[in-house]
């Protein structure tokens, strides 16, 4: 027996790992939570993606299948930084709120005005290094990687060079 199922899992021989089903599922999800159209403030929208995101990780945390999670952990931080871009919502907003988060008059008023779609600004390195992901994280986003890494029992981050090459550096 090389396969076996089980509610949003699948076993592998030796290995646990979350079904395609339960992935598709939490992205689901996940969209939902950070629509453009959601008409919620930032904080109920961040305590209510917290909530999901921590009860996701108590159910699949189990779950030994890391190569997703990165990806998993940016996708979402690109789609709250959509979230604030859209919520900015007029030039001027942008440009101010750009210019308070440190970018400079130039780059802030060439992004500001620009006609790019949501998805697309959420994408430019002006806008990724005014909401980095540590002011996300001071906002109140968690991390999927830092609760998958606590549900697989890695406490602190390990050192460059210790780690084998299949585990995880948490």
């Amino acid at each position: 027996m090389s396969e076996c199922a089980f509610p949003g899992f699948t076993i592998k021989g030796k290995k646990i790992h979350w079904t395609d089903k339960a992935l598709a599922s939490f992205k689901h999800r996940i969209k939902e939570l950070t629509g453009r159209s959601w008409g919620v403030s930032m904080e109920y929208r961040l305590r209510k993606l917290g909530q999901y995101l921590r009860g996701w990780t108590a159910y699949f945390g189990i779950s030994q299948y890391y190569r997703p999670v990165p990806e998993l952990d940016e996708w979402i931080r690109r789609r709250m930084r959509m979230c604030y871009w859209k919520r900015w919502r007029w030039p001027h907003t942008k440009i101010k709120n750009l210019l308070a988060l440190g970018v400079s008059l130039k780059s802030a008023i060439q992004h500001g005005c620009s006609s790019n779609s949501y998805w697309q600004m959420s994408r430019t390195p002006v806008i990724n290094q005014a909401v980095s992901n540590a002011w996300l994280q001071e906002q109140g986003l968690l991390s999927v990687k830092d609760l998958w890494c606590k549900a697989q029992g890695y406490t602190e981050k390990k050192k460059r060079g210790k780690a084998s090459s299949s585990e995880p550096t948490c």
